[in-house]
C-alpha cells in the first residue's frame, strides 16, 4: 500500500466509532482528502493533539484513491490564541468553510494552503480589523481561482492614468473617460485603488503589510465582498 508523506491543515473532524476520527484535510499536493485517524480520540493516542480542527502539520497517511488512513503526524502549528477568541475563531470558521467549497482531491493546492495559512495566522496573531483581513483574504483567493480582474489599467481602452472607478459587469478598473460606459460603477479612493493592485500582485507573505483610514477599508471591504459575491461563492456571516 502506498504511503504519503505530506503538510496539511485539519479543515474538520468528525467521529467516528468509538475512538477514532474521520479529518478533512487540505495538502498541497493531493488537495483536500478524507482521511481516518484510528484511535485517536483516545486519552494517550499520539495523534489527539494533531488531528484537531485547524492544526497544521507533518503527516504521514497510507492508501489512495479516496481513502487515506493516518500512521502518525508531527504538529507545526496548533493556532492556540485563535481558539480562546470568539469573533476571531467565527472568521476562521467562515474562511475555512470557503476552502472547503473551493477545493478538491487531486488539486493542486499549495497557494491556496499558502494564503489559508498566512491568514489564519493573520488572525490569530495580529490585531487587525477581521473584515479587513476577511477581503484581503477573498481577493487574492479570487485571483488564485482564475478570477482576476484587470486593475492595472482601464479594461476599454487599457490606459493607466485617472483609474477612479470599478465595474462589477467589465471586471475592473474604468478610467475617467470610459466609466460612463457602466452606470453602476463604483467610485474608488486612491488608497482603494492601491490596495487592490498590491492584493493581486505582492508576493503571498506581504498580502497583509498595508493598512489604510477606516473609510478605505470599509469601502475596500465592500467592493470585495460584492464582487466575490458575484462570482456565486458563500456569502461571508456578520458579527
Amino acid at each position: 500500500m502506498r504511503k504519503w508523506k505530506t503538510k496539511g491543515i485539519i479543515l474538520a473532524e468528525s467521529n467516528m466509532g468509538d475512538f477514532d476520527k474521520m479529518l478533512t484535510i487540505l495538502t498541497p499536493g493531493l488537495g483536500k482528502i478524507s482521511c481516518a485517524a484510528k484511535g485517536a480520540r483516545r486519552t494517550r493516542s499520539y495523534l489527539l493533539g494533531s488531528t484537531q480542527f485547524l492544526c497544521f502539520g507533518d503527516y504521514l497517511l497510507y492508501g489512495g484513491n479516496g481513502t487515506y488512513t493516518m500512521n502518525s503526524c508531527e504538529t507545526i502549528e496548533m493556532f492556540y490564541d485563535l481558539r480562546t477568541n470568539l469573533d476571531k475563531l467565527q472568521y476562521a470558521v467562515h474562511i475555512t468553510k470557503i476552502i472547503q467549497d473551493v477545493t478538491m482531491e487531486n488539486q493542486n493546492c499549495y497557494r491556496i494552503l499558502q494564503l489559508f495559512l498566512n491568514t489564519l495566522y493573520m488572525i490569530t496573531y495580529k490585531e487587525k480589523n477581521l473584515d479587513f483581513l476577511l477581503a484581503i483574504f477573498k481577493w487574492r483567493l479570487l485571483a488564485i481561482l482564475g478570477y482576476r480582474p484587470m486593475v492595472q489599467r482601464c479594461v476599454q481602452c487599457h490606459t493607466e492614468e485617472n483609474l477612479q472607478a470599478f465595474s462589477m459587469e467589465e471586471d475592473g478598473f474604468l478610467c475617467k473617460t470610459c466609466q460612463n460606459i457602466d452606470p453602476s460603477v463604483i467610485f474608488i479612493s486612491e488608497n482603494v485603488k492601491q490596495a487592490l493592485q498590491f492584493v493581486l500582485s505582492v508576493e503571498p507573505k506581504k498580502i497583509f503589510s498595508f493598512d489604510m483610514p477606516d473609510e478605505d477599508q470599509k469601502a475596500f471591504n465592500r467592493l470585495v465582498t460584492r464582487y466575490f459575491n458575484l462570482k456565486s461563492f458563500p456569502t461571508p456571516g456578520r458579527r
